[in-house]
């Protein structure tokens, strides 16, 4: 499962953040992993420099192989809020599709 973190001008990119976040992504979708081809997560903060509630963004796509790929957004105050709602609808999200195709 190859991991890729985007991030707008707004948000300052560091290595940690991208380390964190993907160790984050390789626990919360383990039991995904071989279906998994590819993860991408965009941060962004949609007001720049003013203070605005819930204007920090998470956007994750995952992609599966042999199916359409699977979006999911989330808006926090803080990065790491929106990151844990996307997350959290993703593996919902990841976990209903497979229980539909494993039913038929």
């Amino acid at each position: 499962m190859k991991i890729q973190i985007n991030t707008d001008k707004n948000i300052d990119g560091h290595e940690r953040l991208e380390a964190y976040f993907s160790a984050e992504l390789e626990k919360g979708l383990a039991r995904f992993e071989e279906k998994i081809t590819r993860v991408e997560v965009h941060f962004g903060d949609e007001n720049g420099e003013k203070f605005s509630l819930n204007d920090k963004k998470c956007v994750i796509e995952v992609r599966t192989a042999k199916l359409q790929p699977l979006t999911v957004t989330e808006h926090a105050d803080t990065i790491e809020k929106a990151f844990g709602g996307a997350l959290s609808k993703v593996k919902k999200s990841l976990t209903t599709t497979f229980e539909k195709l494993k039913a038929h």
